[in-house]
């Protein structure tokens, strides 16, 4: 028998871990990597040394606060604040 078939499958916790990781750092986790423990933590290694992909999308903190002001002024927070973290940032500050 060869190696392959004594391949131990992917722990559930890693390939969540795999996901978040995929996720975050925008790349794609391919399925071949999904099956054996080994190529997949190897995956993992190497995903944990790229820097992650750094969005302009506002953190969920800002988008909550943001709303929470405009219900305090009566307000409406515009849409192309909510996909731009400069954006919902200037409209924080001429808000408070």
């Amino acid at each position: 028998m060869d190696a392959a078939s004594f391949a131990l499958p992917a722990t559930e916790r890693q390939i969540a871990y795999a996901r978040s990781l995929a996720l975050k750092n925008q790349s794609l986790l391919p399925w071949e990597v999904q099956q054996d423990r080994r190529s997949l933590s190897a995956w993992i290694e190497a995903q944990t040394k790229l820097k992650p992909v750094d969005t302009d999308q506002p953190t969920s903190k800002q988008v909550a606060f943001a709303e929470r002001l405009a219900r305090i002024k009566r307000r409406a927070v515009l849409d192309e604040c909510f996909r731009d973290r400069q954006l919902l940032s200037r409209w924080i500050d001429s808000n408070r």
